[in-house]
């Protein structure tokens, strides 16, 4: 299992996989990176070419299932990179989530949408104001981005605004990316 050289795009479909979270102990843990990647196409030896076409999530579950036990190449946007890549792995279900999540033969989640447009729901962190919870959380202005929250993506300006109030004097669980420590 492992991955292979990375090349630049010339072009993004309009519709990829986005790995919104890989479970710990999976077969794509390590692999792939939450919020960042995209599938964009698959090999499994079916006679396509690769990246030809991006599977919807119910061919790609068939994909996994079809090719259980056999290593299989998907093709991956990453849009801190801007670059496609080629990773292998083995679709399994002989693996232990940590979470209470059902075990995937990948152990990722997904969801369709337009890689082009993904970046405009990301958060870049600009002032972080002194005892505020952000400090406390230690966010870090002109370094942090919030790429999404434990529910997910987060989609629109006003969805994130909202997403903060419902959760006034509550725990929230950002995901943030640190261009500093990558």
């Amino acid at each position: 299992m492992g991955q292979t050289a990375s090349s630049t795009p010339t072009a993004l479909p309009e519709i990829a996989l986005h790995v919104l979270k890989v479970s710990e102990n999976s077969p794509a843990d390590g692999l792939l990176e939450p919020f960042f990647d995209y599938l964009v196409g698959i090999q499994d030896g079916s006679g396509k070419q690769p990246g030809q076409e991006v599977p919807t999530p119910r061919e790609l579950q068939n994909i996994l299932e079809r090719n259980q036990g056999r290593e299989i190449s998907l093709f991956v946007y990453n849009a801190k990179t801007q670059r496609v890549r080629e990773v292998s792995l083995t679709p399994t279900s002989d693996w232990e989530p940590t979470d209470k999540a059902k075990a995937s033969l990948l152990g990722t989640s997904v969801r369709v949408c337009n890689p082009a447009l993904a970046l405009e729901n990301v958060w870049h962190i600009l002032e972080v104001l002194e005892s505020s919870p952000a400090e406390m959380a230690g966010l870090v202005p002109f370094g942090d981005w919030i790429c999404g929250w434990a529910g997910g993506p987060l989609h629109g300006e006003n969805s994130f605004y909202d997403l903060v109030e419902a959760h006034i004097d509550k725990p929230l669980r950002l995901y943030v990316y640190s261009a500093d420590l990558e």
